[in-house]
């Protein structure tokens, strides 16, 4: 027979807390409920006779002395050491105590919804009713899952509790596992007449409109959270969230950059030798600019507070719009011996290398950026 001390692996003055411990971690490594296999239910025999022996003073005393170690001897007789153990990792020996019985209500699942906006939406935040798909509190049973004038009845099988009791005869004797009530889903009671509408869920697919404030300064990407907006939950459960994600179409004639409006305008030759007065229609209206005489291509001319309002924020950014000298291509006889005149009047220089030209849109992209 084999040496108790080497079944639970421990020295022959082992303290009782000591065999413990060893006997409690072999237990849940060996215990038929958990490790099914033949040879481990046969070391499982060994390691429980040799607890049984070894946590009883006189038991161990006669051991140790060479006298019988017959698992029914002694005054204790029997298995009497792996009530703690069992309890500790299967619950009380005398029923195991189930948890609460599942509730049928739970939260809905957020929901995603895209939406595309003007870049004027952007500058002064817009209202927007969107349609969304998803699920509703039924009309017909307003949650209860049941037909009008019906209600749940407590399950027959776990009388309510939503878990059944097993039990299991093994050498520690009558073994009690709970697991959920297979009649009742866990929930404890059953819906006998479900209501017809949305088939015992309490909710139902459908289309609603919900309201919403886009406040300005958004961008493409950017969700905005609508909490409560979401599908409502089974058997009438609280609603989950609603997401709105912001894409930003582009614009014909303005760009965005930071709260800031980019413009390009377009300068005949003569306007911008000359100067000039023109007005541009903007996001919020017209507005005047007065071109210098000489203005060069490239110059940035600055409108304050024609930007967009920052999301979190009242000062609006500026609206930049960049000069773009419009050089003509065709000239008759009489427009060419003119520009040759003025060209001799200026004595302008020969044509030089100047600093690198990237582009007229990134050269214009850094000035507003840096100035």
């Amino acid at each position: 027979m084999a040496d108790h001390y080497e079944v639970l692996g421990v020295a022959r003055d082992a303290t009782p807390d000591e065999i413990k411990k060893a006997y409690r971690r072999l237990a849940r490594e060996l215990h038929p409920d958990v490790n099914p296999g033949e040879d481990a239910s046969e070391r499982f025999k060994l390691v429980t006779h040799a607890y049984d022996v070894l946590s009883d003073p006189d038991q161990r005393a006669r051991y140790d002395l060479g006298g019988s170690d017959s698992p029914f001897g002694g005054a204790q007789g029997g298995f009497g050491g792996f009530g703690d153990i069992f309890e500790t990792f299967f619950g009380s020996a005398g029923g195991q105590r189930a948890g609460r019985p599942r509730s049928r209500r739970e939260r809905g699942q957020d929901a995603l919804v895209r939406v595309t906006l003007d870049l004027k939406d952007v500058v002064f935040g817009v209202h927007r009713d969107l349609e969304v798909d998803t699920a509703v509190l039924c009309d017909t049973c307003q949650g209860s899952c049941c037909q009008p004038g019906t209600s749940p009845v407590t399950c027959d099988i776990c009388h309510g509790s939503g878990h059944v009791q097993r039990t299991v005869r093994s050498l520690l004797g009558n073994v009690v596992t709970s697991q959920p009530c297979g009649s009742c889903q866990g929930y404890g009671t059953t819906i006998p007449y479900p209501c017809a509408t949305c088939q015992g869920q309490g909710r139902v697919r459908a289309r609603r409109t919900v309201s919403i404030d886009i406040p300005a300064g958004v961008e493409t990407g950017l969700r905005l959270q609508l909490p409560g907006s979401g599908e409502v939950g089974p058997a009438g459960g609280p609603n989950g969230d609603l997401y709105l994600e912001v894409t930003v179409s582009p614009h014909e004639e303005f760009s965005r950059d930071g709260d800031d409006l980019l413009a390009t305008l377009e300068v005949s030759m003569p306007d911008a030798i000359l100067g000039a007065t023109t007005t541009i229609e903007s996001l919020d209206g017209p507005v005047d600019l007065e071109l210098r005489p000489g203005v060069q291509g490239g110059d940035v001319l600055t409108i304050k507070g024609r930007g967009i309002t920052p999301l979190r924020g009242t000062q609006r950014g500026d609206l930049r719009v960049g000069v773009h000298v419009v050089t003509p291509t065709r000239l008759d006889a009489k427009e060419r011996a003119l520009i040759e005149e003025f060209a001799k009047r200026t004595k302008a220089p020969a044509p030089r290398l100047a600093e690198f030209h990237q582009g007229l849109f990134a050269k214009l992209r850094d000035r507003f950026r840096n100035g």
